[in-house]
């Protein structure tokens, strides 16, 4: 679930291979963002309900 959350918001976002070669510290913040969001998807989800 968290897999397919994740390449989904990355999809959504634009967050790209091209983005990650000409600056890696904004990949890295945009990818630690949805990862973050994905995460909490899930524990409200899972867990809170």
């Amino acid at each position: 679930m968290f897999e397919r959350l994740t390449r989904q918001m990355v999809a959504e976002q634009g967050v790209t291979e091209q983005i990650k070669a000409e600056n890696q510290m904004a990949w890295v913040g945009a990818m630690n963002k949805i990862r973050n969001a994905a995460e909490e998807v899930i524990l409200n989800e899972l867990i809170y309900f």
